[in-house]
Parts: C-alpha cells; structure tokens; sequence
C-alpha cells in the first residue's frame, strides 16, 4: 500500500520512475492473449518469428523494405543477407543467445538507427528472433525509448496492444537501465534549457 501512495506522490509531481522488475514482468504478463507469426506494432515496424523470416512471399506481401534479424548466425535464425539477396531488402544482423546474462545492450542504439533510417525512408521494418517475443521485442522497446521518447512503461504498453510480449529478465534489467539513462538526459537537457 505504501508504495502505491509514493507512486502516485511521485505520479502527481510529473516525474517518472521506472518500477521495479517485478512490477515490469507483471505488466507483461497482465491480460496476455495469443498473437501470429508477425504483428505491426509500430507504424510500419513489425516484430514477427522465424517463420514469417523464412517466407519471402508473406515479407512482400507486407512490403518488408528492412529486416533486422535479433537472432542471426549459424546455430540460430540463420537467414543473413543472402537468404534474401533476392529481395529488395537491407539486411541486420544481431547474433544475440535469448539469455538472461547475454548484453543486448550494447545493440540497442544501432539497431535504433538502423530502424530509424529505415522509417524515415518510408520503409518498412521487420525485427524479428525465433519466436518474436524477448529478443526482437526487447530491440523494439529500445528503439521506441531512444527515438521515439517513449518510457519503457509506455514502449511495453504500446507493443502490447498488437503482440504479446516478454523479454527475458536480463534484457528487460538492461531496458529498465536504458529508461534511468534516458530520464536522466531528459532531465539535464530540461536544466540546460532553464538557464
């Protein structure tokens, strides 16, 4: 009860604080229900599985222009660049293990780059992993934190009313970190600007 009183002092004053793990994992798990193979959960930004990865026909058929593969390399969604040498598509590749102790981390401004050229070329960009729910997403909410100044809160929320969801509790440590990074920058920018 206590802290639901200090949230909403702190709701009330207009500053925002990332919640505890916990509280994260339960917004993720909260009213879940079954998604397909690939859900557009941003305008034109697309988080799918490998499935929807290896067919060529469905990605054209979406008008896929760039596709970020959160699981590239030999023993994992081993697509690359050639799989789709056909296509009109540029190609990422982050060879990341979906594993608590992996440091995704060091992906996410990049891949927000990249996905931010991409839309800003009025492309569409498909980020995908094996199952399109902890890899790919956690990239995702990071792109939406570092370009679109989304919170985590609102990033997760937002995702979640088109795809379930759950990065695992390693990167989701590591977007909460990047929600601290970011509300301190937004901070300082703030006092920069009142001078």
């Amino acid at each position: 009860m206590a802290l639901k009183k200090e949230k909403e002092v702190v709701a009330s004053k207009g500053e925002y604080e990332p919640p505890p793990l916990s509280e994260l994992q339960n917004l993720l798990w909260m009213n879940r229900h079954s998604t397909g193979h690939v859900n557009e959960v941003w305008p034109n930004l697309y988080i799918g599985d490998s499935y929807t990865a290896r067919d060529k026909g469905a990605l054209f058929n979406l008008g896929i222009t760039h596709i970020v593969n959160a699981a590239d390399g030999r023993y994992h969604v081993n697509t690359g660049a050639c799989f789709y040498s056909d296509m009109p598509v540029l190609y990422y590749g982050v060879e990341a293990d979906d594993h608590p102790e992996f440091d995704l981390s060091l992906f996410f401004y990049p891949t927000a780059r990249f996905i931010r050229s991409a839309l800003s070329q009025k492309g569409k960009v498909f980020v995908h992993c094996a199952m399109g729910i902890s890899r790919s997403a956690a990239l995702v909410l990071a792109f939406l934190m570092i370009c679109e100044n989304l919170t985590l809160v609102d990033a997760i929320k937002t995702v979640r009313k088109h795809r379930d969801v759950c990065p695992n509790s390693g990167f989701l440590s590591q977007l909460r970190e990047l929600d601290l990074a970011l509300m301190l920058e937004r901070k300082r920018k703030a006092a920069l600007y009142k001078l």
